[in-house]
């Protein structure tokens, strides 16, 4: 204010001496507009070329703005300092990750990865920054999983540069549509489950020929007329309940190596739900004849899946199985199987004593019981679940439970549209 105040009183004195009032104003105005003319083009080239050219100094409300501008440069650098200082940290913590990271962009090429990338996926710097992810990892099951990764947690298959390796990979969308690829490596976990699950088919396949001898001798025995096994009649009798029960162990038991066995595959046909549940319901109805449940079903009678037949019966008579041995005499069971925007759909409901919600995650895990000694009674095996859970995920399904103490339980099996046959 003071500058203008004293161009002003100038050009008044000037105009006064020389009786030319205005054009000593005008000559005044124009001197101040190119002063902040000169000082804007100064400020405009700073911004141009901060690295290069120093910040300028000037008087009055310049000299406020350059000021300004300086104390914004200090903090910005300060910040940039600090960011870079947190970059080379994450890059130094990225890199001495055991587990490979890649950043992918929305059209899902890779923008950065660590050095465990190159150990676990082959990828190499710079050529492969910038391509397609499917175009290094050319898996089908990972381009599938690419696509549906928010129905899915995570995909297990064996390194694009050792086939000995075996990852399991996640990804995680963040910042917007970038999304965040994190391979781990799996394979002494995949080795020893691979043990385990040859060992349970080996044991249970060697315990199949010892149970049925005895099984056989039992049921000779129990038929015999000879007097001196009269007396023997009861211990015989339950020595071959408990045949029967390691019996359906056994063979539940091999059906689950079967299903998880990386070289069982599965032969697809259109499956007619209706007809597959009515028949597991004469079955049911055949097993309930002390408890007379009522059964309900509600059944879409042209619903059809693409699945193997002989696994979907085995899932679902599970699940209806275990609904006439947990469900009071007299209680409700209903089958229902439909279609809806999401897909379809297989419930099996009861009115029987219902599961707490702390057992509910933990049920399909094999030989998981909620009451271990009223499960035996019943005569379950603690492996039907395991073998639902199973089945549902060859299918690309997934089993849904809710349940209420004392109210009963809903177990039911989700199928994706594209699992439907549109005719049959």
């Amino acid at each position: 204010m003071w500058l203008i105040i004293a161009l002003f009183f100038i050009a008044l004195m000037g105009g006064w001496l020389s009786t030319h009032w205005l054009l000593f104003l005008c000559l005044g105005l124009s001197f101040y507009l190119a002063w902040h003319l000169y000082n804007a083009y100064r400020l405009l080239q700073w911004f141009s070329h901060p690295k290069k050219i120093t910040l300028p100094e000037a008087v009055g409300i310049w000299g406020e703005i350059f000021d300004h501008c300086y104390h914004w440069q200090q903090r910005n650098r300060k910040r940039k300092r600090k960011l870079s200082t947190m970059l080379k940290r994450v890059r130094r913590f990225t890199a001495a990750m055991p587990d490979a990271s890649v950043i992918l962009s929305a059209e899902q090429e890779i923008e950065w990865f660590n050095k465990a990338s190159r150990k676990l996926l082959g990828f190499r710097s710079p050529q492969d920054l910038g391509q397609p992810i499917v175009n290094l990892i050319r898996y089908p099951n990972f381009r599938h999983y690419l696509n549906h990764y928010q129905q899915q947690d995570s995909v297990k298959l064996v390194s694009p540069i050792n086939p000995n390796m075996m990852l399991r990979i996640n990804i995680v969308p963040y910042a917007g549509h970038r999304y965040l690829l994190s391979a781990r490596d799996v394979t002494q976990l995949h080795r020893l489950e691979q043990v385990r699950r040859d060992f349970v088919a080996n044991v249970s396949h060697e315990l199949r020929t010892p149970l049925t001898v005895i099984a056989g001798f039992l049921e000779a025995m129990t038929d015999s007329d000879d007097e001196s096994l009269k007396n023997w009649q009861r211990p015989l009798f339950l020595m071959n309940q408990q045949v029967l029960r390691m019996r359906s162990i056994v063979e539940d038991l091999l059906l689950l190596s079967r299903l998880e066995s990386e070289n069982y595959q599965i032969v697809t046909e259109p499956v007619l739900l209706a007809e597959l549940l009515e028949e597991i319901y004469h079955d049911a109805e055949a097993l309930d004849q002390e408890n007379k449940h009522v059964f309900i079903l509600k059944l879409d009678p042209e619903l059809a899946l693409e699945g193997n037949a002989e696994e979907l019966r085995s899932a679902f008579s599970n699940l209806v199985f275990n609904a006439v041995r947990y469900t009071p005499e007299g209680g409700e069971i209903t089958l229902h199987c439909y279609q809806d925007e999401r897909g379809a759909h297989v419930a099996v409901s009861d009115t029987g004593e219902g599961i707490a919600a702390e057992h509910i995650p933990r049920l399909t895990e094999r030989f998981y019981r909620v009451d271990v000694g009223r499960s035996r009674n019943q005569g379950g095996t603690g492996l039907g679940l395991a073998i639902v859970k199973h089945v549902l995920n060859r299918h690309g399904a997934q089993l849904h439970i809710e349940s209420v103490v004392g109210k009963g339980s809903l177990f039911r099996c989700d199928f994706p549209l594209h699992a439907i046959c549109k005719s049959i």
